[in-house]
């Protein structure tokens, strides 16, 4: 495992210290400070913009060769840090826990150390990882007119007051398509000058609205109608074996609904989330990747397979069969014979 060591939390100098060991091109344009790199130490780029009210962004697009630790060790100055991992995975510890805890994909994360405290981040070897780091720095921000942070929950809005920053906070809530839209959104600018700048900002603040109206509906006991909790990605992950079970059963959202108790709503999300796929994507890759098995490993006719894996149609069945492994089901059999 490689460890790097960063002692600030200005994004330019975060990226400045990174680069002491990526060894990558830094360059800075309109305020934007790009890194970018692909060495032994793997290939990225990392990006970082700050603004006004102590405001600023750490955007990572990377794939390192080995696991890679990263220690913040800060001093006083302890922000408020507004995490969400829109690909791959993360671990997260500070020096008063034992066990690393786990940052997943699409889950609304903040977090705020103590004070003096030693945060790490541990990025995984040979993943892609994308996380985005919005910062905070609470006394800037409470000198923004009209922050309106009262209207925060109570736990999120002790955790903004200056006079209370020594406390440590970690918020790990719902998982959330909406925002992983807004920050693809916010990673697909294409925007030059001053429209670029203007257009992060605004997207920044939407992202971390977002964000909080997140963390007050979770601890309400609330959730929005595109969050999922760890109870509805549980369900979801136990509905991919009923479907396995049931392959040769009309499979319908209005069944999988009925049977996992989630509404077609948050069935459409999880499945979205979990498999990058719509429900009827990930059930017909399933029954395609079904029919290849039973075509490789029984003497089952193709009209046989067609029947258990629920399709009614042979012709249908041999076109997408085509468009998935680019061979027709008859000639893959001949193949296989063949072998």
């Amino acid at each position: 495992m490689r460890t790097i060591e960063i002692h600030s939390v200005d994004g330019a100098e975060i990226l400045e210290q990174l680069n002491q060991h990526l060894h990558g091109n830094l360059k800075e344009q309109w305020g934007e400070y790009v890194l970018e790199f692909k060495n032994d130490w793997g290939s990225g780029t990392i990006r970082s913009i700050a603004f006004d009210w102590g405001i600023s962004l750490v955007d990572y697009d990377v794939n390192f060769k080995e696991e890679l630790k990263l220690i913040f060790q800060i001093g006083e100055i302890n922000p408020i840090e507004f995490v969400f991992i829109s690909e791959g995975n993360l671990k997260y510890y500070y020096k008063t826990t034992d066990q690393p805890y786990e940052l997943e994909r699409y889950q609304n994360i903040i977090i705020s150390p103590e004070k003096q405290e030693k945060e790490v981040y541990i990025f995984p070897k040979s993943v892609d990882v994308k996380v985005n780091f919005i910062y905070i720095i609470r006394n800037e921000y409470f000198k923004k007119k009209n922050n309106n942070l009262s209207f925060l929950s109570e736990s999120l809005y002790s955790t903004f007051q200056d006079d209370s920053s020594g406390k440590p906070y970690k918020h790990q809530g719902n998982f959330n398509l909406k925002i992983a839209d807004q920050i693809r959104q916010l990673q697909e600018n294409y925007d030059t000058g001053i429209v670029r700048t203007l257009t992060i900002e605004g997207q920044l603040n939407l992202i971390l609205a977002m964000q909080m109206l997140e963390q007050s509906n979770f601890e309400s006991g609330q959730s929005l109608p595109d969050s999922l909790s760890k109870t509805d990605i549980r369900k979801i992950n136990q509905l991919a074996g009923y479907i396995i079970d049931n392959i040769s059963e009309p499979l319908t959202i209005s069944t999988l609904s009925m049977e996992s108790g989630l509404s077609s709503k948050k069935l459409q999300a999880g499945f979205r989330t979990l498999y990058s796929k719509s429900v009827n994507e990930y059930i017909r890759q399933l029954k395609l990747e079904v029919s290849r098995d039973l075509i490789r490993n029984t003497d089952d006719s193709i009209s046989e397979i067609v029947y258990k894996i629920g399709f009614k149609s042979r012709s249908y069945f041999s076109k997408i069969f085509s468009e998935r492994y680019g061979i027709l089901p008859t000639e893959y059999r001949k193949k296989i014979k063949v072998k």
